[in-house]
């Protein structure tokens, strides 16, 4: 089913959060969040720091539930299953669901059992499938040409770019239909920040991305469609070149024009 934007833009929705909030024990940090994700778009979080966009993106994949005492009210829906049910398995949520950090946090493996890691927890063994599988992934992660005569050699060698698209080859390699980005690129040089955001851009026509930025450059840059956060609450949602050069909350306004941050 189709989603329509206040200004007639239709898109093909991939999840939807209805009515989410969270709280960290006693403390309500996300209040009554109503979004819904674009397939195969970029969808970029934006707002202060400490407004809930980490907490959001977190949601998704449930990471929440390592910690105790964090509590979800509401849902979000991929292809109509309510992903927050405690019913459902949280290790299957984050193989349909795949996050990349903000630091590049490689496992202490060579290069090849970091990006293999995901399918060996699922169970699988056959060399050749994980070599294909490896391959795959290190290419759409646009590292395999690097990294393809040195795969035994530990992931920690890497330069700081590499891990981070190493990273992304780990989620990849599940076949993920989102990938979560928590502010993938505020740990990496320019170069390697270029690099990052021309992969992401390329990697919209195989996955929904929903990313965290606090840079409004990076999410005019290469976002689809962008949603502001302020205080725990979402205020505004919209297709990124109108959220930038119309904004219709003030709010939005005065963040993206600098005024507050």
């Amino acid at each position: 089913m189709a989603e329509e934007l206040s200004d007639g833009v239709i898109f093909k929705p991939k999840a939807e959060v209805k009515n989410l909030n969270f709280y960290y024990g006693s403390v309500q940090a996300l209040k009554n969040i109503n979004l819904t994700v674009p397939e195969k778009q970029v969808t970029a979080l934006i707002g202060p720091s400490g407004c809930g966009k980490t907490t959001l993106l977190r949601c998704f994949n449930r990471m929440h539930d390592l910690y105790p005492g964090n509590r979800y009210e509401g849902q979000i829906l991929l292809e109509r299953i309510n992903i927050l049910a405690p019913k459902v398995d949280p290790i299957e949520v984050r193989m349909r669901i795949s996050m990349v950090f903000q630091k590049p946090n490689p496992f202490p493996k060579s290069i090849y059992e970091n990006v293999a890691y995901g399918l060996r927890v699922r169970g699988e063994n056959k060399r050749s499938l994980l070599d294909g599988k490896v391959e795959e992934a290190l290419r759409g992660a646009a590292l395999w040409n690097e990294v393809k005569d040195r795969l035994n050699d530990l992931a920690l060698n890497l330069s700081g770019g590499q891990q981070q698209r190493l990273c992304i080859a780990r989620a990849l390699v599940v076949d993920p239909e989102i990938v979560l980005f928590d502010e993938p690129t505020s740990a990496l040089d320019p170069i390697a920040t270029a690099s990052i955001e021309e992969l992401m851009s390329d990697l919209k026509d195989k996955v929904t991305i929903l990313i965290v930025t606090h840079s409004m450059q990076q999410a005019a840059r290469f976002s689809d469609y962008t949603a502001f956060m302020y205080l725990g609450e979402l205020l505004e949602f919209n297709k990124t070149e109108t959220m930038f050069a119309k904004p219709s909350h003030k709010m939005t306004e005065d963040y993206i024009s600098g005024r507050t941050g």
